[in-house]
């Protein structure tokens, strides 16, 4: 659809909510419904006629699931950024794909800095793949209300560096756990300070250097944007999206 006015429904109000809500309205869109996790009774509001184009879901891994199943059956388009159900994740694209009435966009994380990031950070581990002098580590750091560690975006990023590097890693692992990791797994550091909206760093090291690519969030608002203009890109269209075919999107105009 891209940049037409949009019916938009806001499954999840707290912080991220809100600020989606602010980026919406400013980029010309309408917030036609929003629910948060005491509004159960809201699922069956008549705003549901109002012809919504596009939920966008930020709510817990614990009703990620049931709440896209709810949007999927009222045959919205959703948005989720909600990370830690990887299991029910994968059911709900194959439910997506069989019933072809709607569409869905997941990604860990929706600023399109990160989503850049994570390109250059495929490119990066491709050529290491070739290097093999180099140690590769992550590390990672957010707000103390984040629940998950590490991060559904670390968790991205280091599996598309496993994927890049297929002889050097096959898997990785949560660093200080106690378990012994193989020489194959790539360790991940996670910290939760304050109210750090997230960073990001991978490091390659050899005995007589450093490369460190690292990307800071200064606030929710990159998150916001990037989830709204993915509502923008899969608003009208059915099937499966990420956010390499948004970054394409932009690449073709």
């Amino acid at each position: 659809m891209d940049k037409q006015t949009l019916k938009i429904a806001l499954i999840g109000y707290g912080r991220m909510g809100h600020m989606l809500h602010k980026i919406a309205e400013g980029r010309g869109h309408q917030i036609v419904l929003t629910i948060d996790s005491a509004d159960d009774a809201a699922w069956d509001s008549p705003l549901w006629q109002e012809d919504i184009d596009v939920a966008i879901e930020f709510t817990q891994p614990s009703v990620a699931y049931s709440n896209c199943l709810r949007l999927l059956e009222k045959g919205v388009a959703i948005v989720s950024g909600t990370t830690g159900w990887a299991n029910e994740l994968e059911d709900l694209k194959m439910q997506v794909l069989e019933r072809g009435v709607s569409s869905l966009m997941w990604a860990s994380n929706f600023s399109i800095g990160v989503n850049l990031f994570l390109e250059i950070n495929r490119r990066v581990a491709g050529l290491m793949e070739h290097v093999g002098q180099y140690k590769v580590t992550m590390d990672e750091t957010h707000h103390i209300h984040k629940l998950d560690a590490p991060s559904g975006t670390a968790i991205t990023i280091a599996e598309n560096i496993i994927q890049s590097m297929p002889s050097r890693l096959d898997n990785w692992h949560l660093a200080g756990e106690g378990a012994e990791a193989s020489d194959k797994s790539l360790p991940i550091t996670a910290h939760r300070e304050g109210e750090v909206p997230g960073i990001h760093s991978v490091t390659y090291s050899s005995d007589v250097d450093r490369i460190t690519l690292t990307h800071e969030a200064y606030g929710r608002e990159g998150f916001a944007e990037g989830a709204v203009v993915a509502a923008e890109y899969i608003a009208g269209r059915q099937g499966v999206f990420t956010m390499n075919d948004l970054l394409n999107h932009f690449l073709e105009k």
